[in-house]
């Protein structure tokens, strides 16, 4: 690899990192490694396809519009290189797409209409789990240099690793959404008991029940009522009359 070549590699991989860290957004993220696999690669476009939460692939970035409608033909007629390599979870090439007709009687006949003579798929891989793949495509016949495929594969490991980081990113916000809300809901019913504890003249323990058996007893949500304490919408009476016949059952 010469000079500038490396220089350009290691560039790549230092933006693809910092757009992991800073307000990642997948699209671009997907899409500047396309683009990038493209200057890097002897190769003329790609495009990344990804699982949906259905098992099937769609199309998320292409690096030009004539491979983002080759890879959606792919999928509408469910043969291709790119299916191929999800189903599998390994490399799939075609140095001569002319030659291939046998293999992917619909797909490779539409790739060389599309002016595309070869094409080399990288699985998005991490252990056992394939969320995707990458496609390379060739205007010339002719595979890939070992060194283009190691690289072509380098970055389709980058994007399974943000890719995958990017979801447990997600669930942990969901995840700490939901911690947060049960603690507000938490603060809430800690205020309502208090209310109740000095309105009522009863222990806190006994404020609880009286919040908790009323929600019960009108198929509520606690914290609905605790609200509804707070701001006054339930007084004393309401509570006492209602919740406590049934809390000393």
């Amino acid at each position: 690899m010469d000079g500038d070549r490396e220089r350009s590699v290691s560039q790549t991989f230092v933006t693809l990192a910092d757009t992991l860290v800073h307000e990642f957004d997948v699209i671009d993220f997907l899409h500047l490694l396309v683009v990038r696999c493209v200057e890097l690669v002897d190769a003329a476009t790609a495009g990344i396809m990804l699982a949906d939460g259905r098992g099937g692939l769609q199309v998320l970035a292409a690096s030009a519009e004539r491979t983002r409608l080759l890879e959606l033909f792919e999928l509408q007629n469910a043969e291709g290189p790119c299916l191929e390599c999800y189903r599998d979870g390994g490399q799939v090439s075609s140095g001569n797409l002319e030659h291939a007709r046998g293999r992917w009687p619909t797909f490779a006949p539409e790739a060389v209409a599309a002016g595309f003579r070869a094409v080399h798929a990288f699985p998005l891989r991490l252990r056992g789990q394939v969320i995707g793949a990458l496609n390379v495509f060739r205007t010339e016949p002719g595979a890939l240099e070992p060194a283009d495929i190691d690289l072509a594969q380098a970055l389709a490991d980058v994007a399974t690793i943000g890719l995958l980081h990017e979801r447990a990113m997600r669930e942990s916000r969901a995840e700490s959404s939901h911690l947060q809300t049960a603690l507000n809901s938490r603060i809430v019913l800690e205020q309502a008991k208090g209310v109740v504890h000095e309105v009522a003249g009863v222990e806190m323990d006994e404020a609880f029940h009286l919040l908790r058996n009323f929600a019960r007893n009108h198929n509520r949500r606690l914290t609905d009522v605790a609200q509804d304490v707070i701001r006054r919408r339930l007084v004393q009476h309401d509570l006492l009359t209602a919740a406590r016949p049934r809390a000393d059952r």
